[in-house]
């Protein structure tokens, strides 16, 4: 089999995972479209080392030991990135990536206290600035 197939493979696995980072507003989507660009370097790697061993004719193999070590930082990743996602859900209430932001970068125009709020923070930047 020719190097290329798997290549093409997996760049389109790796493009189809990118669209679904930046494109997709849920973040369990996101997580899965990670594991998709996890899994297209998995398959380049693993492409590679039978491609480079039958020419170099070395028994290291590489490329399937480096691909180990991807599916078990994958697997803590997925792990750790689904136990927090389960965290904010359950204080947020929701998994959308653009409704969780933290309360200190909240900026809502229709807030009534907004206009106070950036309003004193401009009064202190001005003293700030009058006594340096």
């Amino acid at each position: 089999m020719h190097l290329a197939y798997p290549a093409v493979l997996s760049a389109l696995l790796f493009c189809t995972g990118l669209y679904g980072v930046l494109a997709r507003r849920n973040a369990i989507l996101v997580l899965m479209s990670v594991e998709l660009m996890l899994n297209a370097v998995n398959l380049n790697l693993v492409a590679f080392d039978v491609w480079l061993s039958r020419t170099a004719e070395e028994t290291l193999h590489s490329g399937q030991a480096l691909t180990l070590f991807t599916i078990a930082i994958a697997a803590a990743e997925i792990g750790i990135g689904l136990a927090i996602v389960l965290a904010v859900h359950r204080n947020r209430g929701t998994a959308d990536i653009d409704k969780l932001r933290d309360t200190s970068e909240r900026n809502d125009p229709d807030d009534p206290d907004h206009d106070a709020r950036t309003a004193g923070q401009s009064d202190e930047a001005q003293k700030a600035e009058a006594t340096a």
